[in-house]
């Protein structure tokens, strides 16, 4: 069992959780990311580590399934049933002068650590943080202790730019010839067309996938990708890739596959069942 040291809500859909895991804090790189059940009898949920403290690892989730509901019920000093990791591959930390980072809602949370990273590595870091509305742009103040350059959209104009994040990046790159690579990570509609802004100034593009993962060490194959015609899995060769030959639309096709039984399983606990 692993032991939940602190949880807040971000705000209604979204939570931040501390958890008690010693190897895998001790382990953890950015990129990595663990895999987790709320209990003996739940399924497996993947998701990205956002942070290290000491023996403490800390995940943002969304609480959009069954399994991320129920995960949600839980309050400090709960625990877990598993919490595996870490798993996939490292992020590539180029070398590179400055770094244009991209986050779509909770992609905010995977882009945090590699960020810090490149921070770190000497690189200028410019960030696009974008989401739906204003409560809805997490890592807010996280993020403006160490960027250099931060840029707000909201769909709805409640705060920042009102717009898609595609185009104040599409702005900078036409502006600043200093910009020599572009992470992007979030929504996979908001990737594709992140992946086409960069590509078209001629500028290199990681970003991470997320597919449906179920064992998470590449025996299923259920995370499969396909990118530049050839089939790789998210959980072992990932989940970041080169962005520019990333079959965006088949990953799209492959995520809704378990939408009826997911819809089904979040009706159950909504009435208690």
């Amino acid at each position: 069992m692993y032991k939940i040291i602190d949880k807040q809500t971000i705000n209604k859909d979204i939570d931040y959780m501390k958890v008690e895991a010693p190897l895998v804090a001790r382990n953890a790189k950015p990129g990595h990311f663990i895999i987790l059940r709320v209990d003996e009898d739940g399924e497996r949920i993947p998701l990205t580590i956002a942070g290290i403290d000491g023996q403490n690892v800390d995940i943002i989730y969304q609480k959009m399934g069954y399994s991320t509901q129920l995960l949600g019920q839980k309050e400090i000093g709960d625990t877990v049933a598993d919490f595996v990791g870490p798993l996939g591959k490292a992020a590539h930390i180029r070398d590179k002068k400055h770094v244009v980072g991209v986050a779509g809602g909770v992609g905010a949370a995977p882009l945090l650590p590699q960020l810090k990273a490149y921070k770190a590595a000497g690189s200028k870091v410019t960030l696009i943080l974008g989401a739906r509305s204003k409560d809805y742009l997490i890592l807010k103040e996280t993020y403006e202790q160490f960027v250099d350059n931060v840029i707000y959209t909201t769909d709805d104009g409640t705060f920042g730019e009102k717009g898609l994040v595609t185009e104040p990046l599409e702005r900078l790159l036409s502006e600043d010839e200093t910009i020599d690579h572009v992470i992007a990570i979030g929504p996979v509609i908001m990737m594709k067309f992140t992946v086409q802004v960069a590509l078209k100034h001629n500028k290199s593009i990681d970003v991470s996938l997320n597919p449906i993962m179920i064992d998470g060490t590449g025996m299923c194959g259920n995370c499969r990708v396909s990118i530049g015609g050839k089939t790789y899995f998210a959980c072992i060769d990932g989940p970041d890739f080169e962005g520019h030959e990333v079959d965006f639309d088949g990953l799209m096709r492959r995520q809704s596959y378990y939408k009826d039984e997911e819809h089904q399983c979040y009706l159950r606990l909504k009435d208690g069942k």
